[in-house]
């Protein structure tokens, strides 16, 4: 389970998410939704770890700043990085050593597969298209086989069969009871994945809407019927956070 209780944060003067509290229980896929300059890109980087923030994170029930937590819980960022000199096979030993996670060779290959990498195994990190650095920063998240995992605009810059490949992976974590927050605004991506929605707009979450009670309702329609938004700058198709 993800917990965010009363998250606050201020950039100087302005305060760009108040008193935000949500939670994602064990197999459960949660939506983070908001038009641009919401607060979500601050909740996602609190989650984690990058920026200092008032309020608790509780994984699986341990402060998510805990070493035990940081081990049960991964990130695939929207903008993934990738370390220059290293291949893409170096970058998943990479993670394997540090989390000490007991993938075998097997399970990392049948991974690599399924994200059609095996053949850029020995490209270098600086030699990587944005589609192809996305796909090892999902494959590395994987790699640790996580209780937790926060996927923010996972599908931007990924080819078809990747997306198709992506949302399968997160049916079957669902499955395996893993919680699961994925922050984006492709909406129809996710039409068939989705739990549990949270709609956030200056930096307060003004809903938790489950499958259940939105019924056939379309997520766009139900974002700019919270928001009083409508399709222009603020239309979650746009982009932004």
């Amino acid at each position: 389970m993800l917990e965010v209780i009363g998250l606050s944060k201020k950039y100087g003067k302005f305060l760009a998410v108040d008193q935000v509290s949500f939670q994602v229980p064990d197999g459960t896929v949660g939506i983070l939704l908001g038009p641009n300059g919401a607060g979500k890109s601050t909740v996602i980087k609190s989650i984690a770890g990058l920026l200092k923030y008032k309020g608790e994170i509780r994984i699986q029930g341990i402060g998510s700043k805990e070493l035990e937590a940081r081990r049960i819980f991964a990130y695939v960022p929207e903008m993934p990085s990738m370390y220059e000199s290293l291949t893409v096979r170096e970058h998943m030993e990479f993670i394997r050593r540090a989390y000490n996670v007991d993938t075998s060779e097997e399970e990392l290959e049948a991974l690599m597969g399924r994200f059609e990498l095996l053949d850029k195994q020995d490209k270098l990190g600086n030699e990587l298209s944005k589609g192809m650095m996305q796909k090892v920063s999902i494959c590395c998240a994987l790699l640790i086989k996580p209780q937790v995992i926060l996927l923010d605009e996972p599908m931007v810059g990924l080819d078809p069969a990747a997306i198709k490949e992506l949302k399968q992976v997160v049916l079957e974590m669902k499955a395996q009871g893993v919680t699961v927050l994925i922050s984006t605004h492709m909406l129809e991506m996710v039409k068939e994945l989705w739990d549990v929605t949270f709609v956030m707009n200056q930096g307060h979450i003004l809903g938790s809407y489950t499958r259940e009670q939105v019924g056939n309702e379309d997520l766009e329609e139900l974002f700019f019927q919270v928001t009083g938004t409508g399709s222009g700058p603020g239309d979650p198709r746009q982009g932004g956070q």
